[in-house]
């Protein structure tokens, strides 16, 4: 019987071979830019433009005050959250998302008590915003985006996120998934998360850990689906070795040119790889940040 983790600490790291890729995709080139957390964990359209938080909105540095709150603009947004929810929803339907299952994860889960309350207003955009610690809330076509890819034509049940951040995608896929195991290497993020999920009252049904999301969880693989929300020169292959075969794993790829990538697992030592649309995140680090 595995042993339940929550509040787990995972230090260390270790170096592995690297694995083979029966199907690779050279990527396209798009317009480098420096990644900041006001451009980061989305896509890319055309050329430069995607989606951020705008010019007018609050840059925080550090730790970002909890938000959540019951005063202000942010109670008076958790009063039409349902309606805003329903409005972003509908808006993902409109730019293709269409697994019914995802859309009602994404309807189920507030966003804005994700965010800082001077961003709450804010929070059902389809934008990325910045939650402290140089880190971003996903933007939600992203989320959905990749959360649809591993669904299509299947059923996971043991789910691994790495970078937890603020805990929203970790709690959208809670709604989704039986087992949801997220890794977080910022404790300031790591403690946000965790905050976040209890007043959601999700902490039984996400496994948050404190620790380096590149070393995965061995002890609790082979998983379904894992989910990488940041992006690196390339996919630890420890990370590969921890999928089931016929599990899938989606992560943003690459530095200044990056593409989401799209892994299966075909066997004990074979996984196909496909690439997907250009995409801009925060690098993916090693190491944990106290």
């Amino acid at each position: 019987m595995r042993k339940p983790i929550d509040d787990l600490v995972v230090y260390g790291n270790k170096n592995v071979k690297d694995v083979k890729k029966t199907s690779v995709v050279s990527p396209s080139p798009v317009n480098k830019i420096k990644i900041t957390p006001t451009n980061s964990n989305t896509r890319i359209l055309s050329g430069a433009q995607s989606f951020s938080y705008g010019q007018g909105s609050v840059a925080l540095q550090g730790k970002p005050v909890m938000a959540g709150g019951t005063t202000g603009g942010s109670m008076n947004l958790g009063l039409n959250s349902d309606r805003l929810r329903h409005q972003m929803v509908e808006r993902l339907k409109q730019k293709g998302i269409t697994d019914a299952r995802v859309l009602a994860a994404m309807q189920a889960v507030p966003r804005h008590i994700f965010v800082d309350q001077g961003l709450a207003s804010r929070a059902y955009e389809d934008a990325a915003l910045p939650i402290g610690f140089s880190q971003t809330i996903s933007q939600p076509w992203i989320i959905s985006r990749m959360l649809s890819i591993v669904c299509e034509n299947r059923n996971p049940q043991n789910v691994l996120e790495i970078g937890a951040g603020c805990g929203y995608q970790a709690a959208v896929m809670a709604h989704l998934f039986p087992v949801v195991y997220s890794i977080e290497r910022i404790k300031g993020l790591y403690d946000m998360a965790r905050e976040h999920l209890r007043d959601l009252r999700l902490v039984s049904r996400v496994r948050l850990v404190f620790g380096d999301g590149m070393l995965g969880l061995p002890a609790y693989a082979p998983f379904d689906a894992i989910v990488i929300a940041a992006a690196g020169m390339e996919i630890p292959s420890v990370l590969l070795h921890q999928l089931r075969v016929g599990g899938r794993l989606i992560a943003p790829e690459g530095t200044s040119n990056q593409r989401l990538v799209l892994i299966e697992r075909t066997g004990e030592a074979s996984w196909d790889r496909s690439e997907l649309e250009a995409v801009r995140f925060v690098p993916l680090r090693s190491g944990i940040q106290s």
